[in-house]
């Protein structure tokens, strides 16, 4: 071999080598990339409303994401790394919602994202979700109806909220009911399943009335409530509205001794925030509630008060928040990865005892298999236990008086009709 040949030839395999060091060199970045594997902190998205109508819900959602994550910083971490809480306020608008998740996602590269309370934002973050492959822990009982290898969903199915409260209300409280609500998609569908429950079980809707997000103004609903006179009335109002419905139902004679309220999206802390004397001696169908005698609970409850004050109230989407956070970590630690392309196989069948019983992901719908509860609101604004399953019920997250395809069709028929929105528009945007 010449020597321009041998110079070749040592040029040529230097080549090769260097182009073999800088591929291995890319996997291995790859690798550390997508394992989020330096020595930095692991971070995590918090998406909730610290403003807007639904804040007096979700701020406390937040307060319960943090004091997770802080016990597991406390505890060494994850993957002997800190975890680094993003905070966001949605503002309660899903519009905001969908921008700061994918920003979480795409700008901060967080882990998960922890957040959202109406299905309405949960629907308009969920292609995001599905599109970046990243993932959303959402917190809050919702109308089912829904499955994403995207979201891990912690709060109630309608099994294991709704359709128990109709049983235990026909058997303790009466037949005939009145329907009131916010105008998105959680209660219109909550209502759909409860108006055909309540006619299987030969009892009767005698109303059916809906205010948009935000609204305060419930004399017209009300005077209607007081016409048809019901048994009960089932209420899935969301956020501060409650606050204008259960006062105009006081103001106008409306008392839990003549027609007592059943309601799906209320807690201590829209108790605490309304006023236990307006509310006491009405009901709330729940997962979890802060008299749960558990020695978790107790644990839970008195490191919470702890921390953020004595008169601060733990619920049911604060106590689904928090074992979203633990059983996320789990996750992460027995995957050895904090990418969610590598943790979302070890997500599927967690569990643990959280404070309202034991949980566990169902590894075919990702949604959790929990405890239902029945409390009565006392005059110091906890929740007395009126019945309990005892026991973890399996999540169904499609009731199954439609099919599959006719719930679709239902959803479809909303969506198309708010304008490819998932809630009404309110009377302004309506305006021409």
């Amino acid at each position: 071999m010449s020597g321009w040949g041998r110079k070749r030839y040592f040029a040529g395999a230097f080549l090769l080598t260097m182009a073999g060091w800088l591929a291995a060199y890319a996997v291995i970045q790859a690798w550390d990339d997508r394992t989020n594997a330096g020595r930095g902190p692991i971070k995590v998205g918090i998406l909730h409303s610290r403003t807007g109508t639904m804040a007096v819900s979700e701020r406390t959602v937040i307060d319960a994401t943090l004091y997770a994550i802080d016990e597991i910083n406390k505890s060494g971490g994850v993957l002997g790394r800190q975890v680094k809480p993003i905070v966001v306020d949605g503002r309660s608008d899903w519009s905001v919602f969908a921008a700061e998740a994918q920003r979480l996602i795409k700008t901060e590269k967080v882990s998960a994202v922890f957040g959202c309370w109406t299905s309405a934002c949960r629907k308009t973050v969920k292609p995001i979700f599905e599109k970046y492959d990243s993932v959303l822990f959402y917190p809050v009982q919702y109308e089912g109806l829904e499955t994403s290898p995207n979201i891990v969903y912690t709060g109630a199915a309608p099994n294991q909220q709704i359709i128990p409260a109709i049983k235990w209300s026909m058997d303790n409280l009466g037949r005939r009911f009145f329907l009131v609500g916010s105008d998105y998609v959680f209660p219109r569908t909550a209502n759909r399943i409860i108006g055909a429950q309540v006619t299987a079980l030969r009892g009767e809707v005698v109303g059916e009335e809906y205010a948009p997000l935000g609204s305060q103004d419930f004399t017209l609903i009300v005077e209607r409530i007081k016409e048809a006179h019901p048994d009960v009335v089932f209420n899935t109002i969301n956020g501060d509205s409650n606050l204008g419905f259960h006062r105009a139902l006081r103001q106008a004679g409306i008392t839990p001794d003549d027609i007592p309220v059943m309601s799906f999206s209320v807690a201590e802390a829209e108790v605490k925030a309304i006023g236990p004397a307006i509310m006491a001696g009405d009901y709330a169908a729940r997962n979890y509630f802060q008299t749960v005698n558990t020695p978790e609970n107790r644990a839970f409850v008195a490191g919470f008060k702890a921390k953020y004050g004595r008169d601060y109230v733990t619920t049911a989407p604060m106590e689904a928040a928090y074992f979203g956070v633990k059983l996320w970590a789990r996750a992460v630690s027995e995957a050895g990865s904090a990418d969610f392309r590598d943790y979302r196989t070890t997500i599927k069948g967690q569990s643990m005892a959280s404070p309202g019983g034991t949980v566990t992901i169902d590894p075919a719908t990702q949604h959790t298999w929990k405890t239902v509860r029945i409390g009565k609101i006392r005059a110091d604004g906890d929740f007395e236990i009126q019945w309990d399953s005892q026991r973890p019920v399996r999540p169904v997250p499609y009731p199954s008086i439609l099919s599959r395809r006719q719930w679709t069709d239902f959803l479809d028929g909303l969506y198309q009709g708010w304008g490819k929105n998932w809630a009404a528009p309110s009377p302004a945007e309506a305006k021409p």
